[in-house]
């Protein structure tokens, strides 16, 4: 009977006390005591063999001494205490980069495995709903390894058969507090693998003064800024298109102008052209000379400029056709970059339908057909939505500043770029801290990365103009360095 309980049996259960409940009683099976101490040293042994697989480096500087006062006595152990730190002690004040590489990093990312991950990891992995509780038993992903770097750390998780990136992008608030960090981002490394990023500071929070003026002249990626790993920030402008969302004040100019200010080299020797739209006459106005007559403000003089460069486009498309499929720069056909403040200006909000219609037209044809032949479009705008920029997917690489509203997000960088962490509207509305602080979305990428552009200041720009007709200025032709 009680193999079929709880069941159909139940009902021919009599009590002959009414008010007694019925209590069924688990039989005990009780475990020899060989069985469970063979279970717990096998697996101490095991967990043991693991950390010492693990981490070689940290057992052994932990196990060697005792073991050698052990044996030797422990002025022997003392004595290889003492001589390996005495050497090591100066080591980070003549060299702190090679020993944070080596050393510092490998620590900090040790202790930090042990003390905030490894602590934390079933309660956040359960509370975030990344963990399943099944009959008893925790289903958790695995961490894999943890490595830090001068301002985050990585840490790399295989995920429980059958998740999806998805799961774990939607739960980055989660991640991110749980294990107090200020933000989380979501990379896959490969199948079944993933790359959390939780960084402990902000590299980018102090603004940055303006790249110095190359000496080559190129066209390649120009440098802009910073990332936040450190490394020079080069955005790519030959052979793409760059689309610019940011609220007032977010730093659209400081974008801008740091691209025209890498390409200043290779406009005086006649390997670029710059050409300016700037129907607000508050930004790009103050570079007039760098532009020449290349400069429009009024929206009939924009449409005019627009049509100028398709027809020179569409005469050099005619010229390439079945010789080449590429552009390389040169004084006959220099690349041309055609910068837009505040697009929207010109098409969403254009009153004059014919005019809208024509820079509407002008913008897609270059956008569609100008990369193979040295014509790219940068377009800033504040307002990403798709009535006011229909032809947004056009542009390859795409740059989100401080955007008032989560949603808008996507509608810059894609589908999933907030999900992965490309947090831009969290960015300090503070000019000191935000400005010019963006996430970036590149064509060849779908994990954005976090930078900031150089500030340019007036008087940064006065100097290019002044530079443009000078003889100061030394260039060389890309290559010839």
């Amino acid at each position: 009977m009680f193999k079929k309980l709880p069941g159909d049996e139940t009902r021919t259960l009599v009590s002959t006390t009414p008010d007694t409940a019925v209590v069924f009683r688990p039989a005990v099976v009780h475990t020899p005591a060989i069985f469970t101490i063979t279970i717990f040293l096998w697996r101490l042994l095991a967990r043991v063999v693991r950390l010492i697989w693990r981490h070689p480096i940290a057992v052994a500087l932990f196990a060697v001494p005792p073991v050698l006062g052990v044996l030797y006595g422990w002025r022997v152990a003392l004595l290889v205490v003492t001589v390996p730190l005495s050497l090591l002690a100066p080591w980070p004040f003549f060299d702190r980069a090679s020993f944070d590489r080596w050393i510092g990093w490998r620590l900090l990312a040790f202790w930090r495995r042990v003390w905030i991950y490894r602590r934390h990891w079933q309660p956040v992995m359960i509370v975030s709903g990344l963990g399943r509780h099944l009959q008893g038993r925790d289903y958790l992903p695995r961490l894999v390894g943890v490595s830090c770097t001068s301002w985050a750390d990585v840490v790399t998780v295989k995920m429980i058969s059958g998740q999806a990136v998805k799961d774990w992008s939607d739960r980055i608030d989660h991640l991110a507090h749980g294990f107090g960090a200020s933000s989380c981002r979501v990379a896959v490394v490969r199948a079944g693998r993933l790359q959390l990023t939780f960084p402990r500071r902000d590299p980018l929070a102090v603004p940055l003064p303006a790249v110095p003026l190359p000496v080559v002249a190129s066209v390649g990626p120009v440098e802009i800024g910073k990332c936040e790993d450190g490394h020079p920030y080069r955005l790519k402008v030959h052979g793409t298109h760059v689309l610019i969302a940011g609220a007032t004040g977010a730093g659209k100019g400081s974008f801008l102008w740091s691209a025209i200010r890498g390409l200043l080299p290779a406009v005086r020797a006649g390997l670029a052209e710059v050409w300016a739209l700037d129907p607000k006459r508050m930004e790009l106005s103050y570079g007039r000379e760098i532009f020449g007559d290349r400069y429009a403000a009024n929206p009939a003089d924009c449409a005019d400029l627009l049509e100028a460069a398709v027809q020179i486009m569409q005469e050099r498309a005619d010229r390439y056709a079945g010789l080449q499929r590429s552009h390389t720069p040169t004084v006959d056909d220099p690349f041309v970059l055609v910068v837009v403040d505040e697009v929207a200006f010109l098409t969403a909000y254009q009153s004059d339908k014919g005019l809208k219609l024509r820079i509407s037209a002008a913008l897609a044809t270059l956008t569609t057909q100008g990369r193979a032949v040295g014509f790219g479009v940068m377009a800033a705008l504040q307002d990403p939505r798709k009535e006011v920029m229909n032809i947004r997917n056009l542009f390859p690489d795409k740059i989100a500043l401080r955007l008032d509203e989560s949603e808008q997000v996507d509608m810059v960088l894609g589908d999933g770029a907030r999900d992965r962490g490309a947090l831009a509207d969290h960015i300090s509305p503070i000019p000191e801290r935000g400005a010019g602080v963006a996430y970036v979305r590149l064509e060849t990428s779908p994990d954005p990365i976090r930078v900031r552009a150089a500030y340019v200041c007036d008087a940064d720009i006065r100097d290019m103009a002044a530079l443009i007709t000078s003889d100061t200025l030394p260039i060389e032709l890309e290559g010839a360095a």
